[in-house]
């Protein structure tokens, strides 16, 4: 058994120690020395094996203060260095440093709180406002960062630190929930509000953590430039403002992404293992066929039964108000249309008093007035909505008409039951 093994087991052991109830501290004088010299890479490694070994994510996401207290001074003095300005880990990482301010004032004012100074309340709620950056930064690491690991087979890595992300936006409402409570006048709200503001600051400052000295720098070693450029360029589509930085590479999505055996040559040795012990994700997405849109790939038979499983009902006029499509919904019925309406007038397919007001309002969303138009009616004893809307391409050049009706009728006659229904995600 290698150096490398006998440390992994060794911290895999003490990780378990942790979980039968050892003391950190305890822990920390027997195994000392070799949590001085533990890398960033090893410890996803380890969490890697210990789902590999039946240990489920949940019981994971239990021990992870206990890792974070356990390897923070080994890790207390390893950086992040040499990432470009305007880089997406750059980017990441600065966000991380307003977010860490945020939840070490957090603290601080649940402190003042227990201390009795009421008036810090309304401090946390202010922050809370601040904190609102967070769900943002962590769909980054969800959307931007996991997909890249996971098409190598990391699969540990993004389920855990998903789920402890999960965690803080879950106790961020809860915060909101107690903080409503006691403005309501519950005087015994405010202990609950500083108890989650202690377990809040707790638990974004070792994601911080966790984060700048885990994952971003095994994420730094592993990633090819071209996958940071599509990154960056995802960015602006997430609504974020790219830095300056302009890759030389193409951008390379995760699926098409072929990770091969010559990237773990490049790897720190710690993480080699990791690496290596995956089993890359090689499904193929693309098929022989398929229709290509800047959003993925779908055959035509994929797309005609998405479309008649939708909710609404589609028809489209073309730039000269001929109609070139229409859908059929198996969910709702709106309005009846035929194959026959294909190539016809689009004034055409209106009763003639209502023809000259669609097309006036068809005029003025052509000429920009409007980039869309609502209307509601009824077909029957069904309420319907109808939304008129311009296509444009990214010229702004007038591509054509979409008409979409919507049939909202139960949920104008029984709202009570539709908020019943409202899960919060």
């Amino acid at each position: 058994m290698s150096s490398f093994d006998e440390r992994k087991e060794i911290l895999k052991n003490v990780i378990k120690l942790l979980h039968s109830g050892s003391s950190v501290e305890e822990l920390k004088e027997k195994y000392g020395d070799l949590l001085s010299s533990i890398s960033p890479f090893e410890i996803p490694l380890i969490e890697q094996e210990l789902v590999k070994e039946g240990i489920s994510v949940r019981e994971i996401l239990s021990l992870c203060d206990l890792h974070v207290a356990l390897f923070r001074d080994s890790l207390a003095k390893r950086e992040l260095k040499g990432v470009p300005e305007g880089h997406p880990l750059e980017i990441l990482i600065r966000e991380n440093e307003e977010i860490l301010r945020d939840a070490e004032a957090l603290g601080l004012y649940a402190r003042a709180l227990k201390e009795g100074k009421s008036d810090a309340a309304n401090l946390i709620e202010e922050l809370l406002g601040e904190l609102r950056k967070l769900r943002s930064h962590y769909r980054k690491n969800q959307m931007l960062i996991f997909p890249y690991l996971e098409r190598r087979g990391i699969i540990a890595v993004p389920r855990v630190m998903w789920g402890r992300e999960d965690q803080v936006i879950v106790k961020i409402r809860e915060l909101r929930e107690a903080i409503g409570e006691f403005k309501s006048g519950k005087e015994d709200a405010k202990e609950k509000i500083a108890s989650l503001s202690e377990e809040l600051s707790r638990e974004i400052i070792d994601l911080v953590f966790r984060e700048n000295k885990i994952l971003y720098p095994a994420c730094w070693t592993l990633f090819s430039e071209g996958e940071w450029a599509a990154i960056h360029e995802v960015l602006e589509d997430m609504g974020v403002e790219r830095g300056e930085w302009s890759p030389k590479a193409e951008p390379i999505y995760p699926y098409q992404l072929i990770p091969e055996a010559k990237d773990v040559s490049m790897l720190p040795m710690e993480f080699r293992s990791l690496a290596s012990s995956a089993t890359p994700d090689d499904y193929e997405i693309r098929r022989e066929g398929d229709i290509e849109m800047s959003t993925g790939f779908l055959s035509v038979n994929e797309l005609e039964k998405i479309l008649r499983n939708l909710p609404i009902e589609l028809t489209f006029a073309d730039e000269n108000d001929r109609i070139r499509f229409y859908t059929e919904s198996s969910m709702r019925t709106g309005f009846i249309r035929t194959k026959t309406i294909i190539g016809r007038r689009l004034n055409f397919c209106h009763p003639p008093r209502i023809e000259s007001y669609v097309m006036l309002n068809v005029k003025r969303i052509k000429e920009g007035e409007f980039p869309y138009r609502e209307f509601w009616t009824k077909v029957g004893d069904r309420v319907m909505r109808v939304i008129i809307a311009g296509i444009r391409d990214d010229e702004g050049r007038y591509l054509g008409t979409l008409e979409i009706v919507e049939d909202l009728t139960e949920i104008l006659e029984n709202p009570e039951e539709i908020r019943k229904k409202i899960m919060v995600l």
